[in-house]
């Protein structure tokens, strides 16, 4: 690909001369990112090559891009498997990690490098297990969100900012793979060719909009973050998992995963390929009626895969099924923290106004800030203030929730002026707002529906207005039209017939086969807003 290595080569646009010109320019298509400029570099996978690699990266100028690839879906653990490194006036390197596991050289090269990597939450932690770990960091993935870039894949923002087009054939690969084909090669090659071109692009794109320090206190927090803290009981997120209750069946859940995860570690292969999620919980729903030997009979056993550590199943099995009542696993462990939102209308109606205020507030300050509202302040941090607010519901006091639950000071400086109000709402402001609401645009009176009543305040779902909830939805009644006569039009004059008073009248035939007709072509929303279940399987 030609160009020098500092800068990325110009994109072609297209030929416009004789049109006419179009209310709005239109993008160039994208350029295709199909080689490196300087051709795919051969793989590091001596000691003397790291040593001549870490010094061409000494040499070179400003950041260094970084990337990694795992074998994730292949290989037990997240290893790093693949290290890519480009620097201008240094190249692009490729490190096999595997075959050069000791990259103190590297290290050395690059202490006090700024460093660039996409999505950087996702690499840094085996980038560590390797000795390898930046001072200074600029994730691109991040700066994306944080300026409302629509799409923050890499090759996304590489075809929005700069017109390149990336493919991303390779990214689920088996990179464990040695040799490693050249086509895999190249794409990780690719992946670091122009990652410090968009960098500048972001920055000057954050410096305009006056993110930059945000972008910053964000790069610094990811930098570090420290490692999650071991998940207690992993076996409990065993896919399907829900489909058992019983405390003996979930005994028997924990034993295969963990015998499972014994053997994907002996074998450096993922737990998914040993034996898949659905076969643990066939096994757990078949017992207790599993004798000696039960398993064979389980057609999720039957493959040869499962079959190869048979007895070490049946094993822990028979483990599971001859534990003490006393030994089993209780169905389920105590809430970390708040209980679902959608359970929060019954057991704290105060607590919902709160977090539909919260939740609205901190949306219309995202929109106005052009990025997404996870990124303005999480989630899970505005349910925690919602259902147990500071006792003082200052400003200083919110902030100071608000910091102790992670955010950034330029996320608390946005967010706890907006909370205050938030957290002071209750049910009863909810109640008065919704019955206000109503009175201002009354609903159409229906014959055939009760007026809507006053509902309590919203469980907290996205997009509500602060402390209202939406009533019942309800179909407003449709007339037919009448002629001049008062006949229903289309219908020949007749005496008209006998109904009940307060009926609907009666529907001519035409009218009842045109709706008979919309109804075999629509769903009947009034029965799925209701539940029924005939429409909801």
């Amino acid at each position: 690909m030609p160009g020098d290595a500092s800068s990325p080569p110009a994109a072609a646009g297209a030929d416009t001369s004789g049109d006419p010109a179009p209310a709005a320019p239109e993008r160039p298509a994208a350029v295709p990112l199909l080689a490196p400029r300087e051709g795919v570099p051969p793989v590091i996978e001596t000691a003397e090559a790291l040593e001549a690699a870490a010094a061409a990266l000494a040499a070179g100028t400003g950041p260094v891009a970084v990337d990694a690839e795992r074998a994730s879906g292949y290989r037990y653990g997240q290893r790093a498997y693949l290290v890519q490194l480009r620097r201008a006036g240094s190249g692009t390197h490729l490190v096999d990690p595997i075959a050069v596991p000791d990259l103190a050289a590297l290290a050395e090269a690059l202490e006090g490098t700024e460093w660039v990597l996409h999505a950087a939450s996702q690499d840094l932690p085996c980038l560590r297990e390797v000795g390898l770990a930046p001072a200074r960091l600029f994730d691109t993935e991040l700066a994306g969100r944080l300026l409302g870039h629509p799409k923050v894949g890499l090759s996304a923002l590489l075809e929005e900012v700069l017109g390149y087009s990336l493919a991303k054939e390779h990214s689920a690969a088996d990179w464990s793979t040695r040799p490693l084909p050249e086509p895999w090669l190249r794409y990780a090659a690719l992946d670091v060719e122009l990652l410090v071109e968009l960098r500048d692009a972001l920055e000057a794109e954050l410096r305009e909009a006056g993110k930059l320090a945000w972008a910053h206190e964000e790069f610094d927090a990811v930098r570090d973050a420290p490692a999650p803290a071991p998940r207690v009981d992993p076996w409990r997120r065993t896919s399907g998992m829900h489909k058992v209750r019983r405390p003996r069946q979930l005994a028997v859940i924990r034993s295969l995963w963990l015998r499972r995860d014994e053997i994907a570690r002996r074998r450096d292969t993922s737990p998914s390929r040993v034996l898949p999620d659905s076969a643990i919980v066939a096994a757990a729903t078949a017992a207790p009626s599993l004798g000696p030997d039960g398993l064979s009979a389980v057609p999720a056993f039957g493959g040869r895969g499962a079959r190869r550590h048979l007895r070490e199943w049946q094993a822990a099995l028979d483990d599971a099924l001859a534990l003490d009542d006393a030994d089993l696993p209780v169905t389920s462990l105590p809430a970390d923290g708040p209980p679902p939102p959608r359970s929060w209308a019954d057991k704290d109606p105060d607590a919902a106004a709160r977090l539909a205020a919260a939740r609205t507030a901190v949306g219309q300050a995202a929109d106005r800030l052009r990025m997404p509202a996870e990124n303005l302040v999480t989630p899970d941090l505005v349910r925690r203030l919602a259902w147990e607010p500071p006792a003082a519901l200052t400003e200083d006091a919110v902030a100071a929730a608000l910091t102790g639950g992670g955010a950034r000071p330029w996320q608390v400086a946005q967010v706890a002026p907006l909370l205050v109000p938030a957290l002071h709402r209750t049910a009863a402001d909810a109640a008065a707002d919704a019955a206000a609401d109503a009175a201002r645009h009354p609903a159409p009176a229906s014959s055939d529906e009760p007026a809507p009543r006053s509902a309590p305040a919203a469980s907290g779902q996205a997009g509500t207005a602060a402390g209202t909830v939406a009533g019942p939805r309800r179909r407003r009644p449709v007339a037919e039209p009448r002629s001049s006569s008062g006949a229903a039009s289309g219908s020949a004059p007749s005496a008209a017939p006998l109904v009940e008073p307060g009926a609907a009248p009666a529907e001519p035939a035409e009218g009842r086969t045109r709706r008979r007709r919309r109804r075999s072509r629509q769903p009947d929303t009034a029965r799925l807003e209701t539940g029924d279940p005939d429409m909801l399987r």
